[in-house]
């Protein structure tokens, strides 16, 4: 991407005609105004008397010389405000205050409009705009808040960063928040699925990760939610691998944990494949113990059950199996093959925020056991480079838990039967 000199222009001046950020021209279900004024007024509600609160939008960060990473807002800053820019700070009252000539419970401060950078990194809101569009009464320019720091040092300040409050609240999803989150997690399932009719024993791991976040652009997601995990054959054991660059081989498994994030929110399912569609004897059976142990998980997601339940119940049904199989010879070796939890929250971030304590209606967390056998284990070496995870997004509710995932197929059987309804999908190898 090449960088021109940039060069003042007054035709650059007509992009301060709209303070409204590319952001709100072109997407219409966003988040509302009034959906982060609530927000706040419920972080309010938890803050102690004299205090207040300060939040700070992201900043931009270089990747390289004079290009940035893709930008992404800091998702407390973003839950409070709705704000899409860096530079950006939040101050929140736990009352309204007389600080300079403003009696007010919060401001925010954010960049000054530039007509010189709007015409090459997109419109800013500005203060006109994020009184305008996000609804505040009190915006600032950011260059004012030096100013202003002094002036808060009469307030208490609320320790949000330490404590709860805002866990607590970012744990238990809105409605508004659900309809993004079942958008996210509909767009995921319909690119898994493609996927599943697409794979080629001919194609690599980077060829099935472009498949599966084509699927999500091409529905509507801006980003994926976090770099896809795209891992074939000893690549399955490792559970965090992003290199993608491996070729298939007919026997392989393949991992695909990917999720697409739409508005902000994010969907996190991962489903293992047989490359050539069909299991061997013992990827099946392996298979069919993560499931059980997934299926035994969803059962525990109750309210009022700890958040530990679901893994507690996956992990005895792997311990069981494994010895069963002769893979372990004690349950307590299962960690050897199982080593991490079953379950996060899921929203805003990948593993949001939460508390960790009791399910709640409302949260919405991961059910994903995991068995993992790298070549060399102490096991019979048909088991090794067997890895396998199944991962679905569960609603807790106040009757049976959800499962928003559920029109991807999950059965061994059912991955078989839809991967034999093959698609053509241009510009993939496939086998001679």
């Amino acid at each position: 991407m090449s960088r021109p000199l940039l060069f003042f222009s007054l035709t650059l001046l007509p992009l301060l005609a709209s303070s409204q950020s590319d952001r709100f021209r072109y997407d219409k279900d966003l988040l509302t105004a009034d959906f982060h004024s609530g927000r706040r007024e419920a972080l309010r509600a938890l803050m102690a008397d004299n205090s207040m609160a300060i939040f700070y939008a992201h900043r931009e960060l270089i990747r390289s010389n004079d290009v940035e990473y893709q930008f992404s807002q800091d998702p407390n800053f973003y839950y409070l405000t709705g704000c899409p820019e860096p530079e950006a700070i939040l101050v929140i009252f736990k009352n309204k205050v007389h600080i300079d000539s403003l009696y007010t419970n919060e401001i925010i401060f954010v960049r000054k409009r530039d007509p010189f950078r709007e015409t090459w990194t997109g419109r800013r809101l500005g203060t006109e705009g994020v009184k305008k569009v996000l609804g505040f009464k009190d915006a600032l320019l950011n260059t004012q808040f030096e100013s202003f720091y002094p002036l808060l040092k009469n307030f208490g300040r609320d320790s949000i960063g330490e404590k709860n409050d805002l866990q607590a609240l970012r744990e238990i999803k809105t409605p508004e928040e659900m309809t993004l989150l079942r958008k996210a997690i509909l767009i995921t399932c319909e690119s898994h699925a493609v996927l599943m009719q697409t794979i080629d024993t001919a194609m690599t791991e980077y060829q099935a990760q472009a498949v599966v976040e084509y699927g999500f652009k091409v529905r509507g997601s801006e980003y994926p939610g976090y770099p896809s995990i795209v891992g074939s054959g000893e690549n399955t054991c490792i559970l965090h691998y992003t290199e993608n660059r491996r070729k298939f081989t007919k026997t392989d498994l393949l991992v695909v944990d990917a999720g697409a994030e739409y508005h902000g929110y994010t969907a996190d399912i991962t489903r293992t494949l047989p490359v050539q569609g069909t299991f061997s004897k013992e990827q099946k059976i392996i298979y069919d113990i993560v499931y059980e142990a997934q299926e035994a998980g969803i059962s525990a997601c109750h309210t009022g059950n700890e958040f530990r339940a679901p893994h507690n119940v996956a992990y005895k049904v792997v311990a069981k199996r494994l010895k069963e199989q002769g893979i372990i010879k004690e349950e307590s070796e299962a960690r050897k093959y199982f080593f991490h939890g079953t379950s996060h929250y899921l929203g805003l971030d990948v593993h949001d925020a939460g508390l960790y304590g009791k399910l709640k209606p409302g949260n919405v967390i991961t059910v994903e056991p995991g068995i993992y056998i790298p070549e060399g284990s102490d096991c019979d070496p048909k088991w090794w480079n067997i890895g396998v995870r199944i991962e679905d997004d569960i609603l807790i509710t106040n009757g049976d838990p959800e499962n928003l995932s559920a029109s991807l197929p999950r059965k061994a059987e059912e991955v078989e039967a839809l991967m034999k309804k093959k698609i053509l999908f241009p510009g993939l190898p496939k086998e001679k």
